[in-house]
């Protein structure tokens, strides 16, 4: 195919599926949950329906992974890994910040059932400010048309980070503890629950770090592209190489990569955590910030 021939054609793809999924947020969508805790409406499983049917009529030879349940083909040397909505939550609240994710992984004829490809194009769509992440292999990575660098930040203490929660079992989740050094430590952390969000912004010089527990490949796909191909780093926590069925990431601008992976090696070990102070500690510390 020609140059970002793919992706070109994913971004139409992925313009449809937010255009549907902008209708339904306008109006309003009944919910359900998924297990305990996760929600699914019916805006999820029509967008990965209109991305299957539109991903099998451009690309019949290409395998499908999606989250509410496609799988098709996934023996073929393309594959790709589907979040039809991801912000589910924040879509059934009326919080704006959700998107449609696309990425695909390339898997050369032979390779290991459980052995990575390489991702070769993703793309991710926020469909209410109408912005175009996309990305090919060793072709960048691009906002509606604008190539995209990663931040210039140097330390994590200049830094703006983010992060995500589990919807389920959170209070099992390590993450929590994650985030109150990291606060601590950087300039801030934002919590927006999505993401492929998340890994855009990364990608995008929006967000100088990113790290979550617990996601899965459509979460990560696409992200991971934009990220390599915006000239970020993305690792699983001790720095070690980042793999589709990771249920860890850690993404940076690759200048403060160093000094997260610092932190996740310290805390994981129990060193370095910080107490947490009391109200009256707390009363006294803003007291003498404002001195």
């Amino acid at each position: 195919m020609k140059k970002f021939e793919i992706a070109h054609i994913a971004e139409g793809i992925a313009r449809q599926a937010g255009g549907l999924l902008r209708g339904f947020y306008e109006k309003g969508v009944a919910t359900e949950y998924k297990g305990d805790v996760d929600l699914v409406t019916e805006a999820d499983r029509a967008s990965e329906k209109l991305i299957g049917e539109r991903l099998m009529a451009a690309f019949p030879d290409h395998g499908i992974y999606g989250e509410e349940g496609t799988r098709d083909r996934l023996e073929s040397e393309y594959r790709w890994y589907i979040d039809p909505l991801d912000g589910t939550t924040n879509f059934a609240h009326q919080f704006p910040a959700f998107c449609v994710s696309m990425g695909l992984e390339r898997r050369a004829p032979g390779l290991a059932s459980d052995a990575d490809g390489e991702m070769v194009a993703g793309v991710i769509y926020d469909p209410l400010r109408d912005e175009m992440f996309s990305a090919e292999r060793g072709r960048g990575a691009w906002l509606n048309g604008r190539r995209l660098h990663v931040s210039k930040t140097k330390i994590l203490a200049e830094s703006l980070t983010a992060t995500g929660f589990p919807s389920q079992k959170r209070h099992k989740s390590p993450n929590i503890h994650f985030y109150h050094e990291i606060t601590l430590r950087s300039h801030g952390v934002r919590r927006a629950g999505s993401a492929a969000l998340d890994l855009a912004y990364v990608a995008s010089g929006r967000l100088d770090g990113f790290w979550e527990f617990g996601l899965n490949p459509w979460d990560t796909s696409a992200g991971y592209l934009l990220v390599e191909e915006a000239g970020g780093t993305i690792t699983h926590f001790d720095g070690g190489k980042f793999t589709l069925d990771s249920r860890e990431v850690l993404a940076t601008n690759g200048l403060i990569h160093g000094e997260l992976t610092h932190v996740f090696v310290e805390m994981f070990a129990g060193r370095g955590l910080e107490p947490i102070p009391t109200p009256a500690e707390f009363a006294a510390l803003r007291a003498a910030s404002k001195s």
